[in-house]
């Protein structure tokens, strides 16, 4: 049986390899990457590699990048991630929790129900204390989805390599 997390309007499942194609809606939308990375788009070969290797790190681990699937349409519109964020390894060792939707979708309260969902996965069937979420520190719409989910800001930083402004927010189990 294939865990499926549910959702009032979701199913959260693990990402596949296959869905490299549903999340290049994504990953090529300039305005849904703005603030990921460099904030640029990716390609579709940079999309298949990310994806193969979400795909991989759930086969070896047993959680990591759920994709986010509606549950009236059957399409998948955004992911909400459990990561090792070793981008940021003055926070490490932690768990990253993370999403990203499709920007037709934006709006809908997708987002805080997806991590919402992945949160409740990490505190309960991984039995985490703690998670933070690495923000854009100008991404002000993934900064409100983080306060949603009861996250606190715990520092600002800059990522090494990138020299862009982020914002670390933090929930602990049981808050």
């Amino acid at each position: 049986m294939t865990l499926e997390l549910k959702t009032e309007r979701l199913v959260l499942r693990p990402m596949q390899a296959d869905d490299a194609a549903a999340m290049q809606v994504m990953n090529a939308d300039p305005e849904v990457m703005r603030y990921i990375g460099r904030g640029v788009p990716l390609s579709l070969e940079e999309t298949e590699a990310r994806t193969a290797k979400a795909a991989a790190h759930w086969d070896a681990h047993g959680w990591g990048v759920f994709a986010a699937v509606e549950r009236d349409t059957g399409t998948l519109v955004g992911w909400a991630a459990l990561a090792t964020p070793s981008f940021l390894p003055e926070i490490l060792p932690v768990t990253e929790l993370g999403w990203r939707m499709r920007s037709d979708r934006w709006g809908r309260g997708y987002a805080p129900e997806a991590a919402r969902a992945a949160m409740g996965f990490a505190f309960g069937e991984l039995g985490l204390d703690r998670v933070v979420s690495c923000i854009h520190s100008e991404n002000t719409a993934s900064i409100r989805v983080a306060e949603k989910l009861g996250m606190r800001l715990e520092r600002v930083t800059l990522i090494p390599g990138y020299e862009v402004p982020c914002s670390v927010y933090e929930r602990r189990a049981g808050l």
